[in-house]
């Protein structure tokens, strides 16, 4: 039985929006660790 299927053909847009989702979260979690972090430097809690 031969594999029918082609190089490059499958849907991934559902994928790209699932990707750009989790960049979008990990990018604003990484601001508020570090605004947090810029917080206890400046008080020393």
């Amino acid at each position: 039985m031969a594999d029918e299927r082609e190089h490059g053909s499958m849907d991934t847009t559902e994928q790209e929006k699932t990707f750009a989702g989790f960049m979008t979260f990990t990018k604003w979690t990484v601001i508020v660790i570090i605004g947090i972090l810029v917080f206890l430097a400046i008080f020393r809690t």
